[in-house]
């Protein structure tokens, strides 16, 4: 990411800790005008209300209310506001926890400086672009493209690494067909594509989501059609 003063996002930092909020703040001045803090999930709700930010970043274990229910209630009216969630937590139930919550990025501390600029970046393309990385496939199914997760009612879908692979170059190219060869070079990357191996890894994959919206075109290749 470019060090540049970005003057018209606002961006929202909330951390309980004074010395962790306070380098944070520091550290954000590099890149963006319109800086506010807050030292709990309570305040930084009552903040949001007043500034609407376009980018969050919280802590998740602080007093009163955690940074996962603060975003849960954000996320009732609003879907998309960038939110990074900076936390000292990696066990499977606070990941799977934010998944579900159309997060640009979990970072776990210490923070390493160049994955906060990549999720930094994303936030600002995202913003730029009026898009974001969580496509929905359905009423209840969710990809995050940047994270690389399905989700399904809020529950994580265990997917195959070329299962994986497949789906993100689908959602990466919606509503055009990928061809054949671009498949075969993403998913099978140096190895030969068969047509059966190809029959059956999508057979797989259309298990795992809603039906129907994978559409195929004899002799040319498939779409995710959203």
């Amino acid at each position: 990411m470019q060090n540049e003063i970005n003057k018209k996002i606002k961006v929202l930092y909330v951390e309980d800790d004074d010395i962790a909020r306070e380098n944070g703040l520091e550290y954000l001045e590099n890149y963006f005008e319109n800086l506010y803090e807050a030292s709990d999930a309570l305040s930084a709700l009552k903040l949001y209300g007043e500034i609407k930010p376009e980018i969050i970043i919280t802590d998740i274990q602080m007093p009163k209310l955690n940074g996962l229910e603060f975003i849960k209630n954000i996320r009732k009216k609003d879907k998309k506001t960038q939110v990074i969630v900076l936390s000292a937590y990696s066990n499977k139930d606070y990941l799977f926890s934010a998944i579900e919550l159309g997060l640009v990025k979990y970072l776990i501390k210490p923070i390493k400086e160049k994955e906060f600029e990549e999720a930094l970046s994303l936030c600002i393309k995202h913003i730029e672009n009026d898009d974001s990385n969580i496509i929905h496939l359905s009423e209840n199914f969710t990809f995050d493209l940047y994270n690389k997760t399905l989700v399904n009612d809020g529950e994580l879908i265990k997917l195959r690494a070329k299962e994986l692979e497949l789906l993100f170059l689908l959602l990466s190219n919606k509503n055009r067909y990928v061809t054949y060869k671009e498949i075969e070079n993403f998913v099978w990357k140096d190895s030969v594509m068969t047509k059966d191996a190809l029959k059956t890894l999508m057979k797989n994959l259309k298990t795992k989501i809603p039906k129907n919206i994978i559409k195929n075109l004899s002799g040319s290749g498939y779409k995710i059609d959203l």
